[in-house]
């Protein structure tokens, strides 16, 4: 079994408490079903939030879908002039029989012009 890398991420209308717990959900739901993945195959996830964004921690929508003991954390995403506001990106490294070629990585809603050449994208609106 090798460990891969796994990257996504999720644009928010707006910073709200509850919209972050559903997309963030989403994204997390989202990765796992497009690669086979369950819980006890993540090591860890690490999440980061664009400044904008204070209405709650990205790792609480995933400890509500199970990820009790996974290794999460929370970052603030760089500052960057014109970068997209409201973005949750996730990088999780998981435990998978998944050719590093065969991952596939998820960027939903506006985030998905953020890497049109890592993933399949979708849009969920």
């Amino acid at each position: 079994m090798a460990v891969r890398a796994v990257r996504g991420a999720t644009q928010l209308e707006t910073d709200t408490r509850e919209h972050m717990l559903e997309r963030v959900a989403e994204l997390v739901s989202d990765v796992m079903e497009a690669n086979g993945l369950v819980v006890d195959d993540f090591i860890s996830i690490m999440f980061t939030a664009t400044s904008d964004l204070h209405s709650e921690f990205p790792a609480y929508a995933a400890r509500q879908l199970g990820f009790s003991d996974v290794p999460l954390m929370c970052a603030r995403e760089l500052e960057i002039e014109g970068s997209m506001p409201r973005v949750v990106r996730l990088m999780a490294h998981v435990e998978t029989d998944l050719p590093r070629a065969e991952i596939t990585h998820a960027y939903l809603h506006g985030a998905a012009h953020l890497r049109r050449d890592l993933t399949r994208t979708t849009s969920h609106d």
